[in-house]
């Protein structure tokens, strides 16, 4: 009796089960939903991947549905490729009877790598379309690239080992090396490799070496974009010129831009997206105008370069994640240069290890919260890995018509070995420097009454004394307006003669800093 019991109830289950229409699916007719009707997936490099871009798909009905057919108008030969959430068949270019419950949605991800020769030729765009559905009830979404043609520069390979070039020196005094390859004269795809233009991009992969004797030229309107961890060397008896100029119009089209290759609005202003131009110890005779540099992870790091002192003009260095311009026992002259830091690294500007450094008309501001880190650092010794004590003599550090301020409360950092040299002076400068911590009482170092080291300089002290007024520094944005406390101070006889950073002709009175004064539109 129990068993026909159990097989009473087994038998209602089936039934039961048989009129269930839950998951019963009927073919798509045209309604579904889309999160939008176009993707546009970022400019990417010529046969270099992209990023990941997202569609949703939406069954706002309260049938569940099949579609019959997710893929491309162009099928097979689409530079197209998904993925379509919850699937697990091994696709890229087409999905058949894809399911979707009623009142539910799903991801699809999508990536291309195409070629410049695949675009239309009159504006370099690639596209295609996802098509759900066949026949008359099919629907679709666009699909729209722009691929842009560029000069590639990477390491060659030896049985699979990427090649590599000198970098430093380790703590026992050996030479370390890092991913990377010297320029070539005659590069059969690049042609001279020491000549950079503005004909097309440049994407550095690992690290642009300039040998011995050779000088690295980029001219005005180039625009360089680095892979992480790449960057350029200059070796010992190299020469860097970057040769950019004043633009006429917003698009910058004479400035030298350098840049991570990353190409999507998100990576902007992300700090440490590539390595950094180094400037080797006993390279020479350096030139840098016009260049705006972003995103390093230290946009120039020089070491005891030999020949005339690196002439920095004009430059914008923005969100490098550690400095903006590190120099070790270096000799820099700086003229409108222009450095905001936001994240925790050392700074905007680091001088180190003694060296000799002029700076006129130069704008170094800190955003970090950091209470460790500092507009301009200076010192003329430093502790290696071992605890050696390393020092030089800091022959100068002379800043004029100079803004040194950010958002803590003392943005000037000076550190002195007393058996080595140690001379610096500012004058007419803007200071963000509050020494009411103890620590400083008595400090001779900062002793900003002392005109020998201080001369007619502005010390503000807290956030609303003395501002800086600029517009935004969290974007990067650091002219100044009319209630800035830089306005009409600077001592003129530096500025006589020069234009401001956007070529902008300097009056008297003058401004400090690197921006003449400008009225916000909100004033």
């Amino acid at each position: 009796m129990r068993y026909l019991v159990l097989l009473g109830f087994l038998g209602l289950l089936l039934g039961m089960s048989a009129c269930r229409t839950d998951f019963d699916f009927v073919e798509s007719t045209g309604e579904l939903r889309f999160s939008r009707d176009t993707v546009y997936l970022d400019t990417v490099f010529t046969n270099i991947g992209s990023s990941t871009y997202t569609l949703k798909v939406y069954n706002k009905t309260e049938t569940n549905i099949k579609i019959p057919i997710i893929g491309f108008a162009k099928g097979a030969a689409s530079k197209y490729r998904m993925t379509v959430d919850g699937m697990v068949e091994n696709a890229t270019k087409s999905f058949s009877n894809v399911e979707l419950l009623a009142k539910d949605s799903m991801f699809i991800f999508i990536e291309t790598t195409a070629n410049i020769a695949d675009t239309n030729p009159t504006d370099f765009l690639y596209t295609d379309q996802i098509i759900f559905g066949t026949g008359n009830q099919s629907q679709k979404v666009e699909l729209v690239t722009l691929i842009q043609d560029a000069y590639f520069i990477f390491p060659n390979k030896v049985d699979g080992i990427k090649e590599t070039i000198d970098f430093g020196f380790d703590e026992e005094g050996n030479t370390t090396q890092v991913i990377g390859r010297n320029l070539q004269e005659n590069h059969p795809d690049n042609g001279n490799e020491y000549i950079w233009n503005n004909t097309k991009p440049y994407v550095v992969y690992g690290y642009a070496g300039v040998p011995d004797g050779k000088t690295l030229t980029v001219n005005p309107g180039a625009r360089i974009h680095f892979h992480a961890e790449s960057g350029i060397i200059v070796q010992q008896g190299g020469t860097l010129n970057i040769a950019g100029e004043k633009s006429d119009t917003e698009a910058l089209e004479k400035e030298v831009i350098f840049e991570g290759d990353r190409l999507e609005p998100n990576f902007t202003d992300t700090p440490g997206q590539w390595g950094a131009v180094y400037l080797r110890s006993g390279s020479k005779d350096h030139s840098i105008n016009h260049l705006t540099l972003k995103n390093a992870t230290v946009g120039i790091y020089v070491q005891e370069n030999f020949g005339t002192p690196l002439s920095v003009r004009n430059t914008q260095i923005y969100n490098s994640s550690v400095v903006g311009i590190l120099g070790v026992f270096a000799r820099i002259d700086g003229f409108n240069v222009v450095i905001n830091s936001r994240t925790r690294g050392l700074g905007a500007l680091a001088c180190r290890i003694g060296g000799t450094y002029n700076f006129t008309h130069c704008t170094f501001n800190n955003q970090s919260s950091s209470s460790t880190q500092y507009a301009v650092i200076i010192d003329n010794f430093t502790k290696d890995a071992k605890g050696q004590i390393i020092k030089a003599d800091l022959n100068a550090a002379n800043f004029n018509n100079c803004i040194i301020f950010g958002s803590n409360s003392r943005q000037l950092s000076l550190s002195k070995d007393n058996t080595q040299l140690f001379n610096y002076k500012f004058t007419n400068c803007l200071l963000k420097f509050n020494n009411s911590d103890p620590s400083f009482n008595g400090n001779a170092l900062y002793d900003f009454t002392n005109s020998s080291l201080y001369l007619n300089c502005i010390r503000a002290q807290n956030n609303s004394d003395f501002k800086a007024d600029f517009i935004n520094p969290q974007q990067n944005k650091l002219q100044i307006g009319t209630d800035s406390a830089a306005k009409g101070t600077a001592e003129f006889s530096f500025s006589s003669g020069t234009n401001d950073v956007l070529g902008i002709s300097r009056s008297n009175p003058s401004d400090i800093g690197a921006y003449n004064f400008t009225i916000f539109e909100e004033d």
